[in-house]
Formats: C-alpha cells, structure tokens, sequence
C-alpha cells in the first residue's frame, strides 16, 4: 500500500494536488495539520482516495481531532501536528508516546522541516512542508508489513529507511 504523507500546506492547495498526481498511484494520504481547507479540496478532488487529516495549531475551525489512530497492513500508525509533543524542542516526547500506545509509525509536522529516523521501535516522519518547500513523504507497506519511507525531495540528512516487520 502507497501513503502520500503531507503537513503544513497553508493555503497551498496547488502545491498538494501536484504531490498527489505526482504519486497517483498512492491510496491513502495523511495530512498532518495546517491547512484543513486545503485538504478539504484535495477529498473532493480525489474521491477515490482515503484522506486522514488531523488539525493542526493553525486549524481553528474545523472538526479534525489533533490525533489519529489507524492500523493500515497490520502497521499501527499515529498522525498528529506535533505541536502537543513540542516537536520543535526535539522528537523524544513524540517518540514515547508512539511506543507508549504501541505504534509502529508516528507521523507529524510543524516544524516545516522533513526528519525520518527509526530507533528500532517507532519510525518517525516529519514530511516537511508541501507549502512553504514542497516537501512530503511516501510511506511503502508491503502484504507482510514492510515498510519502506522516504521523503521527497531526496537528501542526504534523511535517506529512504526500511523496517522488516518482526514475528
């Protein structure tokens, strides 16, 4: 199963249509927050497409939770903003919480900066900002729950990772 990962669009919505007909192949987009209007046209645009959205600090009025559970290829993910984690003070509350609720990934945004670590429990990804870099992240589970991730652009600091799913 392919998952486009984006966060942070701000009124971008251009910007998120062209990630997703980019990767048309992709079935699931998670949205980490900032910019619930703009994900709000990409669900009617792409239909055929799952949309899981959280709100982000700058989503003030809509109905999104600020946290999302959701187990796609038997991988238990969490999605939030990242902003109630203090994500711009560092990854570790984020991290704990993710293996406190036993998930396998932990998506979030608000930095605007792409990070992509595993530290053998919980594989974190930040996809950046679609908005402000047009950057995002791609999520590859296989039938036995592999996953493969990367981030788009490619760099150096965060090259793509694979986690095997352990028996």
């Amino acid at each position: 199963m392919k998952i486009i990962v984006v966060s942070d669009s701000h009124g971008s919505v251009d910007l998120l249509f062209d990630a997703i007909q980019r990767n048309s192949k992709a079935e699931v987009i998670i949205f980490c927050g900032d910019g619930h209007s703009d994900i709000d046209a990409v669900k009617k645009a792409f239909p055929d497409k799952m949309v899981i959205a959280v709100k982000g600090n700058c989503d003030w009025c809509c109905d999104y939770a600020y946290l999302e559970e959701i187990t796609l290829c038997g991988r238990k993910i969490i999605i939030t903003h990242g902003h109630m984690h203090g994500v711009k003070e560092g990854y570790s509350r984020i991290n704990y919480f993710a293996q406190s609720v036993n998930a396998d990934i932990a998506l979030f945004g608000h930095t605007h900066s792409p990070y992509l670590d595993y530290d053998g429990r919980v594989l974190l990804m930040n996809p950046g900002s679609i908005g402000y870099h047009r950057e995002y992240g791609i999520l590859d589970i296989d039938d036995n729950g592999t996953i493969t991730a990367s981030l788009y652009p490619p760099n150096q600091y965060n090259p793509p990772i694979t986690v095997e799913k352990k028996n």
